[in-house]
């Protein structure tokens, strides 16, 4: 078999904000690939990709926001990314193989077919979720366009050399439906994602208390730890609770759910005066970020506080670590993708409280490895009885250990390399 030796990576959104591709594009550079990364450089990329010599970098040109109607922005828009995708992949090496993250669909997979019919490269789709069925969120699932996207995708598709997805749900959705045989490639975490020591915990807490001041007691050391002569940190005998969730701040993640549940949390602590007052890390940025902002400015909590940093790379999986539950609010447009943000969060031993939907049991697997919830109601029972008594603590460790066991890397060139050795 002859192995691909340069492959382009493209992403129509930002680099830094899709870890999945990055961590293609490692593993491609780990087994001697030339990589192109295309994408938009509004974040930067995880330091281990960026110092890998063989990784290199080209950034597209943003579309500039006119004042237009949407349909006519929605128009140029896409004849620009086209015009300056199409740009980028020509100033290029000639890759052997392109692998392009869908969604969006419109126009980066239209682009990179045409691309990869010009160059005689093999086209790899890695299946995130379905672009019409993210588009139909905002415009409903009888407009022109989503049904446009929809064919587009199933063309493009059916012509694809491979098919990666996240979830065997949407593998079979593809082959019933479209009959596009696709390869089943889970999300699993780097090693950078692993449990934190209660030093290393004590470290990140007060790096992001120069900041946020709740994090941080009066003594100077933070309010879950605090240090003894010889500068051994220890836990605070009486110390809050820390809720972690991070998100895009987008419209498949309706975070009324969570401001609810943390209501109700509110309430019972007032009751309950032994249930640990709680702060509550938000992170992540998305369009939806201003708006939630100000309706947690609107909220007047005794026991509950909310902060919504932005991690960088390098600390994001060290919040993850520090955290003593997660919560995912993510549906899925689709039903048929996973959230990566629990991968992240297993990956750290965070077990999670995730909102329940068609093929989540592929990952959380209720009172197992994390609890799933339908509703602000169950979300709150799960918090206060967590907080008041984690007795299911051990158990979830046990599967979390398992989970951590299988890291991306050797799960990557178990399914993944494979397909970029061909004839």
């Amino acid at each position: 078999m002859k192995p691909a030796k340069n492959v382009c990576v493209v992403v129509l959104g930002d680099i830094g904000r899709s870890p999945r591709m990055q961590y293609h594009a490692l593993s491609l550079a780990e087994h001697g690939c030339k990589v192109d990364i295309v994408g938009y450089g509004d974040s930067e990329p995880s330091k281990t990709v960026k110092l890998t010599p063989l990784i290199r970098y080209h950034y597209l040109i943003p579309y500039p926001a006119l004042p237009l109607p949407r349909l006519l922005n929605y128009i140029f828009k896409t004849l620009w990314q086209s015009l300056t995708l199409l740009f980028v992949l020509l100033m290029n090496n000639t890759p052997d193989s392109i692998i392009v993250q869908n969604p969006p669909a419109v126009p980066s997979l239209l682009v990179c077919w045409l691309y990869a019919c010009l160059t005689k490269a093999r086209l790899v789709i890695d299946w995130h979720n379905y672009a019409h069925t993210i588009m139909a969120l905002s415009v409903g699932p009888q407009n022109l366009l989503v049904k446009l996207t929809k064919q587009i995708e199933r063309l493009i598709g059916k012509r694809a050399g491979t098919n990666f997805c996240v979830t065997n749900a949407m593998r079979k959705d593809l082959d019933e439906n479209w009959s596009i045989k696709a390869v089943t490639l889970y999300d699993r975490p780097p090693e950078k994602f692993r449990t934190l020591s209660l030093e290393e915990k004590h470290d990140i807490w007060c790096k992001l208390g120069a900041t946020y001041k709740e994090l941080l007691g009066e003594d100077g050391n933070t309010v879950f730890t605090t240090s003894d002569e010889s500068g051994n940190i220890k836990w605070r005998s009486k110390r809050p609770g820390l809720l972690l969730s991070s998100t895009s701040w987008t419209e498949d993640e309706d975070f009324s759910i969570l401001f609810q549940a943390l209501q109700e949390y509110e309430d019972t602590v007032d009751t309950e005066p032994g249930l640990s007052p709680l702060i509550c890390i938000i992170t992540g940025k998305g369009p939806l970020k201003e708006y939630y902002c100000k309706k947690i400015e609107l909220c007047k909590w005794k026991h509950v506080q909310v902060i919504t940093p932005w991690l960088d790379s390098e600390d994001y999986p060290k919040v993850l670590g520090s955290a003593d539950l997660g919560v995912s609010l993510h549906t899925s447009s689709s039903g048929l993708d996973l959230p990566m943000k629990v991968v992240d969060m297993f990956g750290c031993g965070l077990p999670v409280c995730a909102y329940d939907f068609n093929c989540l049991n592929e990952l959380v697997r209720h009172g197992e490895n994390g609890f799933t919830f339908k509703n602000s109601t169950e979300l709150s029972r799960q918090l206060i009885d967590w907080f008041r008594d984690d007795t299911k603590r051990k158990t979830f460790t046990k599967e979390l250990e398992k989970f951590q066991a299988v890291r991306w890397k050797q799960n990557w060139d178990n399914v993944a390399l494979p397909y970029f050795n061909y004839q």
